[in-house]
């Protein structure tokens, strides 16, 4: 069975919901999953043993939070080069976190992301739940299940 790992940093709540959602889209897919606060990784060892790797975080003054940006330096040491990706987040006005996740996992760790990067105001509103879980099974999809 193959194995994700969600990663996620948080201010109110909603990216943790989001990052819940997308595990169950994986889970329903046929995948196991762990899910982790960016505060649980204290090094690079921590993302050893998955085939696919989501990264969240909620958009704070148009950028992702610090916690993210911390955490990416990190993961750039784990050698992520051609493993599965997407990345994810809550924003109330502009959203950029998400595809500068994205942008880093596909341009600097060299990843075989998915086809966009996932962006929701709320996962209650306007099918969020809907489409967060159809992001894992997408995920779920480049894993071959």
């Amino acid at each position: 069975m193959p194995k994700a790992i969600i990663i996620y940093t948080t201010r109110t709540g909603e990216t943790k919901r989001i990052a819940e959602l997308i595990g169950e889209g994986l889970r329903f897919s046929g995948a196991e999953v762990s899910l982790f606060n960016v505060n649980e990784i204290k090094n690079e060892s921590a993302l050893d043993g998955y085939d696919a790797y989501v990264f969240g975080s909620a958009t704070y003054h148009g950028d992702m939070m610090q916690g993210m940006k911390t955490f990416l330096f990190l993961a750039e040491k784990a050698n992520l080069a051609g493993k599965k990706g997407g990345s994810f987040g809550a924003f109330g006005w502009s959203g950029e976190a998400p595809d500068r996740i994205f942008n880093t996992m596909k341009n600097i760790f060299n990843m075989d992301m998915v086809s966009g990067s996932l962006r929701l105001k709320s996962s209650s509103l306007g099918g969020g739940i809907t489409m967060a879980q159809d992001y894992g099974r997408e995920i779920a999809k480049k894993l071959g299940l």
